[in-house]
């Protein structure tokens, strides 16, 4: 961690802003954009990969960066959940789902 200057430069910090991004755009093109709840949830939990990493980061240490990389490990299985439910409530189709969950 002492050769990066912010989190923007780590990988998988990049990853899961590409993730929360693509997430984003999925929720508003299709119909869970209508299911209020889910559609918070979902964006809730793939924000909370990002936040979590970047959190964990500025906190200086490698203890607790480890430890906030575990918790946004968690954030982003939740993520996966939360899209096998959009799956299910045929908010998005098989192929939308398998192109983010390959990701997670």
């Amino acid at each position: 961690m002492a050769h990066y200057q912010n989190f923007e430069e780590l990988e998988i910090y990049k990853l899961s802003r590409a993730q929360c991004v693509q997430i984003w755009r999925l929720m508003n093109e299709t119909n869970l954009s209508k299911d209020f709840k889910l559609r918070d949830q979902i964006n809730g939990s793939s924000g909370s990969v990002m936040g979590n990493i970047a959190e964990g980061f500025g906190r200086g240490g490698n203890k607790e960066f480890i430890q906030f990389l575990s918790f946004a490990r968690g954030s982003n299985y939740e993520t996966k959940a939360q899209l096998q439910r959009a799956l299910d409530r045929d908010h998005i189709s098989l192929n939308e789902y398998e192109l983010l969950a390959r990701k997670i």
